[in-house]
């Protein structure tokens, strides 16, 4: 991981600064971008850039048409900022291909640790390939989704939670397991997200979204 780059996307040049500094001391090397046109320069003229952390509100292009750009072409994970915190941005962003949210004023310390925590993650699929429960086949390594033979495209953070209930098929979870185990404990959104995630994850699967059972007053199970 040590040749890749972080893309921090703000137009205001001390939050890019703040986060630089942190992810710096961290051991993390950092590219700037002060809107939204540039970072779309940036990102594909810097094929080492691995994570994005991206500021909503800003000037030329804002950061859901960012996104909506990059995902045309890229899983690239991207860490959302925004200052509004509102339930409706994050279903948005969510909707375009977000995989982690974050609402202004924000811990650096919890920044650099969500940082820490999707490119361990990443890191970590390099260990094992293809696996199969019922008719849904992930592969690790290649970060592709397969719903009855059919390729199923997913945000990084639908992909981690496909591959947790897989994990765990046919065992009960709770949202406060499924929370601690794919947000981690650091996390400070609420079930609303693991249902609104679940919801996606199940239209996307197609028929196949039925291996997801709801566990009524409990959470859910993934069924084989």
């Amino acid at each position: 991981m040590k040749d890749m780059k972080i893309l921090v996307v703000d137009d205001e040049m001390r939050i890019r600064k703040l986060i630089h500094d942190f992810l710096k001391i961290n051991g993390y090397e950092c590219v700037e971008a002060a809107d939204g046109e540039e970072a779309i320069d940036v990102f594909y003229s810097d094929k080492s850039i691995g994570l994005i952390i991206l500021d909503v509100m800003m000037p030329k292009m804002d950061g859901w048409q960012v996104v909506k750009t990059i995902r045309e072409t890229s899983r690239v994970p991207i860490i959302m900022l925004t200052a509004r915190g509102e339930e409706q941005d994050e279903l948005h962003g969510f909707d375009l291909g977000v995989d982690e949210y974050i609402s202004k004023p924000f811990s650096p310390k919890i920044l650099v640790a969500r940082v820490d925590a999707i490119l361990r993650r990443m890191n970590n699929t390099a260990d094992s390939d293809s696996v199969t429960c019922g008719k849904v086949t992930i592969n690790k390594t290649a970060h592709t989704v397969l719903a009855d033979g059919v390729p199923v495209e997913l945000s990084y953070k639908e992909f981690e939670l496909l591959e947790y209930f897989i994990n765990n098929k046919n065992i009960a979870l709770s949202r406060d397991n499924i929370l601690n185990n794919v947000w981690n404990f650091d996390y400070f959104g609420d079930s609303r997200t693991i249902d609104t995630h679940v919801k996606k994850l199940r239209a996307k699967l197609g028929p196949c979204g039925d291996q997801i059972k709801t566990i009524w007053g409990m959470g859910y199970k993934f069924s084989e």
